[in-house]
């Protein structure tokens, strides 16, 4: 029982300091794009913001629409379908 115990424990401490080494990854500055939110990497090629998030944390993404940005895009559309 002590050695399951130990071993959770150990594997649980490997897995936190992980994750402490990721988050400390994006806690320095990202440079990104002013314009279409690319943000360049260590590399210095260009990225998607949804794609360098996901492979420096194990964060996903899903995608809606915010009010505003549907009024701007789709607001005659929407108009129509409020009628």
């Amino acid at each position: 029982m002590l050695y399951s115990y130990e071993k959770r424990r150990v594997v649980y401490l490997h897995s936190l300091k992980q994750n402490i080494s990721e988050i400390k990854v994006l806690s320095a500055l990202l440079p990104i794009c002013s314009s279409c939110k690319k943000v360049r990497d260590d590399k210095g090629y260009w990225n998607q913001i949804e794609s360098y998030i996901c492979t420096h944390t194990d964060s996903e993404f899903t995608h809606g629409i915010c009010p505003d940005c549907a009024k701007e895009l789709y607001g005659d559309y929407l108009k129509d379908i409020n009628k």
